[in-house]
């Protein structure tokens, strides 16, 4: 990244994608932002998850001027049925039950937003994921080891819950984590920041 780069803020909180990010060994700050992520009536997760991106990046690109800003959302989809972040241990049983031995679509969103410059950019990359028949023992031991309460659909791919899975389909594995940096990489060079050539 040259001198004359403008400066990088994930707006996200979320350490699987600080992490991701970190992997392009660009400095970058860190923004919370202040973003309702409740589905609008007969939103499908897709398109939730493209609005939850650029939602955050341009709330989080207003308080940072010049700033190139990146947003991410994921939504996990069940038959068109959005499956969000369990949050508890009964929700996640909940949710590990309803998508044995079936394909899950995750749906993550990443948009990029210079506020001062007008840019915006986003794209989607679906993973279809498919679980392989859990038993009830099995839902129970994950769950207590893993605690992947703050994912959606109770499922760390990166961890101990690859073992629940059959099969991944994706143009971009880094896409199940949460940020898919592929489509980051080609967004973040059309804004001006470019990973690999840095002056």
């Amino acid at each position: 990244m040259s001198a004359s780069s403008p400066r990088l803020v994930l707006g996200s909180t979320s350490r699987y994608r600080r992490e991701l990010l970190e992997r392009l060994r660009l400095p970058f700050d860190v923004d919370r932002p202040a973003v309702d992520e409740t589905a609008q009536p007969g939103e499908a997760p897709a398109a939730l998850a493209e609005r939850l991106a650029l939602e955050k990046a341009r709330e989080v690109a207003m308080r940072h001027p010049g700033a190139v800003v990146i947003g991410s959302d994921q939504v996990a989809d069940l038959d068109g049925q959005a499956i969000g972040k369990p949050g508890t241990h009964e929700r996640a049983v909940e949710q590990l039950r309803s998508m044995r031995g079936r394909t899950v679509v995750f749906q993550t969103a990443v948009a990029v937003v210079n506020a001062s410059t007008g840019f915006e950019a986003l794209r989607r990359v679906p993973v279809q994921v498919r679980f392989r028949a859990l038993d009830d023992d099995e839902i129970e031991t994950y769950l207590r080891l893993e605690q992947p309460y703050d994912c959606a659909g109770s499922a760390k791919s990166e961890t101990l819950g690859i073992a629940l899975l059959e099969a991944i389909t994706s143009d971009d594995p880094t896409a199940l984590v949460g940020l898919p940096l592929i489509a980051t990489c080609e967004l973040l060079r059309q804004a001006g920041i470019d990973p690999v050539r840095r002056g």
